[in-house]
């Protein structure tokens, strides 16, 4: 598959990138649709305006058909941050609510429950990634909400979001996703998984621009989850301007608080499109394969590697490290080379997309291999 999209991402001619768990190359099409927008203003200002307006309801709808939502439940925000900020500080919490979060999630996912912690009175009960479904299970009962990665930042274990979901529908907890590190590259299905909130940023498997993401909150949650940043967009009659009725929308726009990156949503709707024409069906099992290749590769070139992969865990993200090898000179290296991937917390991280060939991967072993 990846010889089909290839020539989407020129930069194959540049540089072996596998560093999309950070941030990712964008697609030709993203990129022109970017310079198409930039262009018209140029000549025409706001002339097209309706265009615009067009673009954003084709981000909603384009996110709602990746991850099965419906276009209303699709607010668009500028980074998965502020989408987990809204959900964190638009929920009334009360001193003594109790939630579940987990001690390896990448900060813009805890350091937002552990100031409720601190702040609020509220009870966050502290897991792994790693844990059993039955110690999860135990720690939501009782729980107003559990916040969750799809895929970890660090060692690319993916979680089972149905079988999560599963407990937080029978606890009756909200179920809130940072999807960043999974979007893009593996299925989700916020029905089948019983999801009621998800942020994601499109910069990394979403092939994206920087400053443009999505948040999901399902339609029956959208009263929990009050809008705290307020301003003139929030409202259902925003388009009047003479209108000081306070009235919320009745969708997920209700979060958009003013005037969207809308060259950044020209990209991400872009970007989007080109996901769902190849399909996550396929791409799936490409990124799978690829981060196999790689992970099965290091370990005989006697790394170590961040944790183990499975069919059902397994994701884009193999972070590895060898013993004796410093990671951020390793990483300066590989760039010196031209391979792209990352320093973290001791351990290089690798992250392939679709259109990486397996080729492109024995290019990075044959590098390894020298340390």
């Amino acid at each position: 598959m990846w010889e089909k999209y290839r020539e989407q991402f020129p930069v194959t001619k540049n540089l072996t990138y596998m560093n999309h768990a950070a941030v990712a190359p964008v697609s030709r099409k993203c990129a022109e649709a970017m310079q198409h927008l930039a262009q018209d203003v140029l000549d025409y200002g706001s002339f097209h305006y309706g265009n615009w307006m067009a673009t954003y309801a084709g981000v909603r709808s384009a996110t709602a058909r990746l991850i099965n939502a419906k276009p209303h439940e699709i607010a668009i925000t500028k980074n998965t941050s502020e989408g987990i900020a809204i959900v964190a500080t638009g929920i009334a919490w009360k001193r003594g609510d109790v939630m579940v979060c987990f001690h390896e999630e990448f900060p813009a996912n805890l350091f937002p429950w552990k100031k409720l912690e601190q702040e609020q009175g509220v009870e966050v009960r502290w897991l792994s990634i790693f844990d059993s479904l039955d110690k999860i299970d135990e720690a939501a009962k009782g729980a107003r909400l559990l916040a969750i990665s799809y895929v970890n930042y660090l060692n690319g274990h993916r979680v089972d979001l149905n079988a999560i979901g599963e407990i937080c529908r029978r606890r009756g907890c909200f179920y809130f996703v940072d999807a960043i590190q999974g979007m893009g590259a593996f299925p989700i299905d916020v029905e089948a998984a019983h999801i009621d909130s998800l942020a994601a940023d499109a910069h990394k498997w979403m092939l994206g621009p920087e400053g443009c993401a999505v948040l999901y909150v399902r339609e029956s949650r959208l009263d929990e989850v009050l809008p705290v940043q307020i301003g003139w967009t929030n409202f259902a009659h925003y388009a009047d301007y003479a209108s000081r009725d306070m009235t919320l929308r009745a969708d997920a726009g209700r979060y958009e608080s003013g005037t969207l990156n809308t060259i950044g949503c020209y990209g991400v709707r872009a970007a989007l499109e080109l996901l769902l024409e190849v399909g996550i069906e396929n791409i799936r099992p490409a990124v799978q394969g690829l981060g196999d290749q790689l992970a099965q590769g290091a370990e005989a070139l006697g790394y170590e590697l961040a944790c183990a992969r499975t069919a059902e865990t397994g994701s884009g993200i193999v972070s590895v490290r060898k013993a004796g090898v410093e990671s951020t000179m390793m990483v300066r290296n590989l760039k010196d080379k031209g391979i792209i991937a990352a320093p973290r917390q001791g351990w290089v991280r690798f992250a392939p997309h679709f259109y990486i060939s397996p080729g492109d991967i024995d290019r990075v072993l044959a590098e390894l291999a020298s340390y």
